[in-house]
């Protein structure tokens, strides 16, 4: 029973990842990567437009009882700042990076859309603020 409930929630989510991409192709954007790791970091697509290098998150659900997106937490966007760091060293990036969230509502069955949420700037980083002498 384990395996079949792992199997559909790793279908659900290529599902919604596909579905992620697409949305964002539309949109003009280019997938730089998918499925990015390093080490245990992992961010789910990384892609670019004119202005940014853009860090996604894809959350997909098939319950309506919290939107997809609701269920990045801090802990979640700490490894996604730890993971777009190390990404944007790797690669000597200049654009400006930026985390968005893609949330995608599947049908009970798993396979129909029922709704997808792209919320650009879904966070900022946390930022420690140092004193400059005077």
């Amino acid at each position: 029973m384990l395996f079949s409930h792992l199997h559909i929630r790793n279908t659900v989510g290529l599902i919604g990842e596909e579905e992620a991409v697409r949305l964002l192709k539309d949109k003009g954007y280019r997938i730089l990567e998918r499925n990015w790791k390093m080490g245990h970091l992992e961010v789910d697509i990384i892609a670019e437009n004119k202005e940014a290098i853009v860090f996604l998150e894809v959350k997909t659900r098939t319950s309506d009882f919290k939107r997809a997106e609701q269920y990045v937490d801090s802990a979640k966007k700490f490894r996604m700042q730890t993971a777009a760091n190390a990404y944007i060293r790797a690669n000597r990036c200049q654009k400006y990076p930026r985390f968005d969230i893609i949330g995608v509502q599947l049908a009970k069955d798993g396979r129909n859309v029922l709704s997808i949420t792209h919320l650009e700037n879904a966070f900022m980083p946390k930022m420690k603020s140092y004193g400059v002498p005077v």
